[in-house]
């Protein structure tokens, strides 16, 4: 019997989740390949923890081989789908090209930074989307810190300590609370020049922080933030970053060596050269998450516009909650076109949302019931560990860890900046140059306008030589 082949394409939420519901629906049934630039699923709301030290990186990851034992996994990157042929192309990690065959395609290749045409942002400012990013804002901020107090004078000493956090979304409001308490740890033992200490700035030009979600959470993080001393600045944005700080839209300068990009995400390139129609971006499906004209793909997670049934006219928001249902969604009607059960329409019920404020703070509203506090905090952590398809009790032991013990801060000096470009569409991979990058910077080659994820970044972060 000759068994069906099945490739998807990405291992995020929606990918992880369609490859471990199918791998059960399909019985052994399907060859089940699973295309992704790394061995593992990351869970990417505990990005905040891994960069302010709470959580070691290996605890937010999980095995991809160990937990999908059914699925053939191949590394690499997906860089073309030809349609017609039914083919997939793909570069492995050592830059060889591949091809993969398929008779069902799941597109879940999810999203990457959203960039916008402000000058010196590409340059100076780091995204948070993978553990590149989180490795590396780790270290630098502990680099930021700890010559601080040696500073020549205040001012230098001042910038040093002043970090910037562009988007008060969900990743914008957790880097800026977990980052508040990790510098304020980092210079408890340490005088800094006239008493100066850490600053942090959270901008948005929304009206408020956490703007997609209920105005109840937004109210308890802007006062969370605000007691913990984080200056929140709404309706406020980024005109220009430089290596001496940023250029605020309404004239203020403020001097820093620290930009944290989280003005929220765009869908995976991938998707745009497909020939197929988009939604901002996004791949149209139908309510059954297939492709219109192509019923042996589906798409599903943050790359597809999935029609919202309780707000028609509109697509479901990009966020985990979606994606993930959205993957167990698309493994049910890809397991229905092999003979397996009966298709179904995406639909969801909304859960509420937690939003983790570090320490024992959060915010939440779990099936709708707003909760604030150290209830909120609890809740909030519970829901990360039911989510998470594996490494519960390692989480858990390191929150109580560091919950009892003091914050260890030293610099592992893994990820450079030049490993962790913000214009990537792969953000949890690494970019290591081919060859020993040049000791100038390139900003003065005439290649740097090349998308980072098409070349080697050999960009040094000149804040990391100071």
């Amino acid at each position: 019997m000759i068994r069906s082949r099945i490739v998807i394409i990405g291992a995020g939420f929606a990918g992880y989740r369609t490859a471990h519901t199918l791998s059960r629906l399909a019985r052994g049934k399907a060859d089940i390949t699973l295309l992704n630039p790394t061995d593992h699923f990351l869970h990417l709301p505990l990005l905040p923890h891994v960069a302010t030290g709470v959580l070691e990186p290996r605890r937010v990851t999980v095995s991809l081989p160990g937990t999908l034992p059914d699925v053939r996994l191949v590394l690499g990157e997906a860089d073309g789908v030809d349609l017609e042929q039914h083919k997939v192309t793909y570069t492995d990690p050592e830059g060889t090209r591949g091809e993969l065959s398929y008779d069902r395609l799941v597109l879940s290749v999810g999203s990457a930074n959203k960039l916008l045409p402000v000058p010196g942002v590409a340059e100076h400012a780091h995204g948070f989307r993978g553990l590149p990013e989180a490795l590396y804002l780790r270290d630098h901020i502990t680099r930021q810190v700890e010559p601080a107090a040696a500073a020549p004078d205040a001012e230098t000493c001042r910038a040093r300590c002043t970090f910037v956090v562009a988007g008060a979304g969900h990743t914008g409001v957790g880097l800026a609370a977990h980052g508040r308490l990790f510098t304020d740890a980092l210079v408890r033992k340490g005088a800094l020049w006239n008493g100066i200490r850490p600053r942090w700035l959270l901008l948005d030009t929304a009206d408020r922080v956490l703007p997609g979600l209920d105005e109840r959470l937004s109210a308890t993080a802007d006062r969370v933030l605000r007691g913990r001393g984080v200056d929140v600045r709404t309706g406020t944005s980024v005109k220009e970053a430089t290596p001496e700080g940023v250029l605020l839209d309404d004239g203020e300068f403020i001097g820093t060596r620290t930009l944290a990009w989280c003005v929220g995400v765009r869908p995976d390139p991938l998707v745009a050269g497909l020939g197929r129609p988009l939604e901002r971006g996004r791949l149209r499906v139908d309510p059954w998450l297939s492709v219109p004209g192509h019923p042996e793909v589906f798409a599903c997670g943050d790359a597809a516009a999935v029609p919202d049934q309780h707000h028609p006219g509109r697509c479901t928001p990009m966020t985990a909650q979606h994606a993930w249902r959205q993957g167990a969604t698309a493994a049910h009607n890809v397991a229905a076109t092999l003979g397996h059960g009966t298709r179904r329409r995406y639909r969801h019920r909304d859960l509420g949302s937690t939003v983790d404020l570090g320490g024992a703070k959060a915010a939440a509203n779990p099936l709708g019931i707003p909760l604030s506090g150290p209830l909120a905090g609890a809740v909030t952590r519970g829901h990360h560990l039911a989510a998470m398809p594996g490494n519960r009790v390692r989480v858990a032991a390191d929150w109580l860890l560091d919950a009892l013990l003091p914050r260890q801060a030293v610099q592992l000096g893994l990820v450079r900046s030049a490993t962790a470009p913000l214009d990537t569409a792969s953000p949890g991979l690494a970019r290591f140059p081919a060859a020993a990058p040049h000791p100038t910077d390139d900003r003065h080659d005439p290649h740097a306008q090349e998308p980072s994820h098409h070349r080697a970044n050999h960009r040094e972060d000149p804040h990391d030589q100071q």
